[in-house]
């Protein structure tokens, strides 16, 4: 695996960044596809994070393969990335992530007829139904729970005390299967939850908006399966949306 940092050229005139950027949030998802893509059937195979770095863009990478800067505009410094960790080491980390989880509900009987039919035209076999995956923003769900809008405004906890409970709960479900411990202490936390963004981008004038939502954490984990920690969180990256700059670990030793 490769990690990469990559900046924008310095000599690169406003004018060049201004046709780059354009104003709108998908341009700087086609900005890093076009250093990883060598064919309109390649696969994602990298994970990245955006930041600007003194107003000036610049992006970190871990990758199956160096990325190509065809047009010249970039600076992209790679290196061989072979991370060696123990149970029990500690780590700084900072993460953005697309706050998501999945339940099951039941199907209603028109959801239930619509299944079946769905199933038929596809030439499927017929079985029964199975319930329905919702997906939901966990900060979104964790207002709705508390019927957040009709609350009084004296008795509605503070949005970033909202954000932080449901971030780091978010986070502590995905330990175990990402190779990681983060300690849950409320009055002195060992991670940091804010920075919640909703997302709206826009492919074409004529194309729906893909929409999304992200949120930023900064704090101290401990490694508890280093091997599972390396190929699931540094290698594989956290969560979805990844092709939009979710996922990406970035670790440091303390």
């Amino acid at each position: 695996m490769f990690f990469s940092m990559i900046r924008l050229r310095r000599d690169v005139s406003p004018k060049e960044i201004a046709g780059l950027v354009r104003g709108d949030g998908y341009s700087l998802h086609r900005l890093i596809w076009n250093l990883f893509s060598d064919g309109p059937d390649r696969k994602r195979d990298f994970l990245y994070r955006y930041e600007s770095v003194n107003g000036w863009p610049t992006f970190y990478a871990v990758s199956a393969r160096e990325p190509a800067d065809s047009g010249g505009l970039w600076e992209v410094t790679p290196k061989i990335y072979e991370p060696r960790l123990s149970k029990g080491e500690r780590l700084a980390f900072k993460l953005r992530v697309n706050p998501i989880q999945h339940d099951k509900k039941e199907r209603t009987e028109p959801e239930i007829e619509a299944w079946c039919a769905s199933r038929i035209e596809r030439g499927l076999k017929e079985k029964l139904p199975t319930k329905k995956r919702i997906r939901h923003d966990v900060v979104m769900e964790a207002k709705t729970k508390l019927n957040f809008k009709e609350m009084p405004h004296d008795k509605r906890p503070h949005v970033a005390t909202l954000i932080q409970e449901a971030g780091v709960a978010w986070l502590k479900t995905r330990e175990t299967e990402q190779g990681f411990l983060v300690e849950d202490d409320k009055d002195k936390p060992a991670v940091r939850a804010d920075g919640y963004c909703q997302h709206r981008l826009f492919k074409g004038k004529e194309a729906k908006p893909i929409t999304f939502s992200t949120l930023d954490f900064n704090g101290i984990l401990t490694v508890t399966d280093p091997d599972t920690f390396i190929e699931e969180s540094l290698y594989s990256g956290i969560g979805r949306a990844k092709a939009f700059g979710c996922g990406l670990m970035l670790v440091r030793r303390i």
